[in-house]
């Protein structure tokens, strides 16, 4: 097959110098672009281009229907159809928060091409239509407070927390209502999450969205506000400013470590607002849709938890942050329950009621810390391999412990361990505390300082009908408690410090003695400038001489 294609390579570059070589090439393009879309594509969005692929409903947004001609990312104007360099970048970088990957590094850009060319021959307009002409977005001007401040004025008179609320997080009276042009639900997007960004989060992309609206989707485009007079270009320009300012400057970096600091005893906050946290180092976790057991889930709503953690030498506290739509359980978005459980088909197991169910989350860890790297399975362990559990949900007072042979075996164990939750604007915060020494000698853990802990974590969002295994899950990472600094940490840099000063002040007292013998050999020597070292026939002034 492959000399096949090489041959059929060759056949079309030596058409190209004939007449009507051009559109054979297209032909032979076009062609290549349905085998590259039928092996990569058409899994998702179908062999007829119309988005249901086989793969479709495991989807939350669907795939992209190519014969509606509507595209989210475009440099032209609301209902237009998108450029060619627009379609090219959708394949190449993907789209973040879907499922749509960037195809750049996997596939030729010979192919790129092609498979561009296939998807738009399933909207027979692009044939007929004119090529479209991307809209002039100009320049940037520079963020400061007061363009910020004006974005902000902007953000509430326009209602832009209708979907996405006060604080951008997606939570707005709105959300739970949505749906796309397809009456799919349609999640209003967390403005405080730039790098999952459709299109980029770059304030120069968040314009081009705000001019171009995001066809196909709730999110209208404000180029007709600009031509009404209801706002100019450059207020635009700080409504995009505000949006950026509410994400962080650099997307969250994952590392495999979560350092827990040492404060003194009894100093661990209890509380959520403590301010104590406003000084701990965050940790950002990502979670996944649990995949694996069945049933699974593939439309989780939590994708990340932020981590702090402290210790005092007696107990630990853990502050977990994540962003939810809702305070679950919230009959507002009963809705969104009910209409998630009918588009993410099939349902594997027992069917899926809508019902109030809490929010939830669980923290895992080994019985004992291992040696080495061994760990247990990372999904709730196994029969032979247990795991320790602590356990939160949104519906009770503090959390409980547990143990765990796999995800369908659970078991809770006696005691509490101590909470404070808080839900406010999007988010939840958590704080989990407990002794380092267990409570009882049942699988529970005993922490160590100085040592790496395994550490896990699971989340549920009960109005997006998740419990049990549906969910989001993490990978094994690390929590260390730190130790006491030991006395070396504060004798090191002294010593270092007073052996270089030493060595400074001999290589002073060198240079001052060589310095010295100079000056009282000048006064026995009558003609400097001729000495054993020196020659006499020699220009007197080197530096004046032409170079070589």
């Amino acid at each position: 097959m492959a000399r096949r294609l090489r041959w059929l390579g060759m056949g079309l570059a030596w058409l190209l110098v004939l007449p009507g070589g051009e559109v054979a090439a297209q032909d032979g393009d076009l062609e290549r672009g349905r085998e590259v879309y039928d092996r990569w594509c058409a899994s998702c969005h179908g062999v007829e281009g119309d988005g249901l692929g086989p793969a479709a409903g495991y989807m939350l947004p669907r795939p992209r229907d190519f014969t509606r001609g509507l595209y989210q990312i475009r440099t032209t104007a609301g209902g237009e159809i998108p450029t060619d360099d627009d379609i090219m970048r959708m394949i190449n970088e993907g789209m973040p928060g879907t499922t749509m990957p960037g195809w750049q590094d996997q596939l030729s850009r010979r192919d790129r091409e092609a498979v561009k060319d296939y998807i738009k021959s399933f909207y027979p307009p692009f044939e007929t239509m004119d090529e479209p002409e991307p809209l002039d977005f100009g320049r940037a001007p520079r963020a400061n407070e007061e363009r910020i401040a004006e974005g902000r004025i902007f953000y509430d008179s326009i209602e832009c927390w209708q979907c996405h609320g006060d604080a951008g997080r997606g939570y707005g009276p709105s959300a739970p209502e949505l749906e796309d042009d397809r009456d799919y639900p349609i999640r209003a997007v967390d403005l405080t999450k730039n790098w999952k960004f459709n299109g980029g989060g770059s304030v120069e992309e968040v314009y081009r969205r705000l001019r171009t609206g995001m066809d196909g989707t709730p999110m209208p485009a404000f180029s007709d506000l600009v031509d009404a007079g209801f706002m100019t270009d450059e207020q635009l320009w700080n409504l995009a400013h505000f949006v950026r300012s509410l994400a962080p400057e650099d997307p969250p970096r994952v590392r495999e470590v979560i350092r827990a600091d040492k404060v003194e005893p009894g100093e661990v906050p209890r509380t959520v607002r403590d301010e104590a946290w406003d000084e701990v180092e965050k940790f950002y976790i990502p979670l996944v849709a649990q995949i694996i057991v069945l049933p699974r889930w593939f439309d989780p709503a939590i994708d990340g938890v932020w981590v702090q953690a402290l210790h005092d030498g007696d107990e630990i506290a853990l502050r977990l942050t994540w962003h939810d739509r809702s305070r679950s359980p919230d009959p507002a978005w009963m809705q969104w329950q009910e209409r998630v459980i009918e588009v993410m088909e099939p349902v594997e197991g027992d069917p899926v009621e809508p019902a109030p169910r809490p929010d939830r989350f669980a923290v895992q860890f080994p019985p004992e810390i291992p040696d080495g790297m061994e760990r247990p399975y990372f999904l709730m362990g196994s029969s032979d391999r247990p795991v320790y559990l602590w356990r939160w949900r949104s519906d009770q007072d503090g959390a409980e412990p547990a143990r765990a042979r796999g995800m369908h075996e659970v078991e809770a164990l006696s005691g509490s361990i101590e909470a404070d939750a808080l839900w406010e604007a999007g988010r939840w915060q958590v704080v989990l505390r407990r002794s380092l020494e267990p409570a009882a000698d049942d699988g529970r853990l005993r922490f160590e300082t100085g040592v790496p802990i395994p550490i896990a974590f699971f989340a549920w969002d009960g109005d997006n009908a998740e419990e049990g295994t549906r969910g989001s899950v993490s990978s094994w990472f690390f929590v260390y408690l730190r130790e006491e600094a030991p006395v070396s940490t504060y004798v090191a840099p002294l010593v270092a410090f007073v052996l270089t000063g030493g060595l400074g002040l001999v290589v002073v007292a060198r240079a001052q003695r060589r310095e010295r013998t100079l000056a009282e050999g000048a006064e026995d020597d009558p003609d400097p400038d001729v000495g054993p070292d020196t020659d006499p026939d020699a220009d007197p002034d080197p530096e004046a001489r032409p170079p070589p």
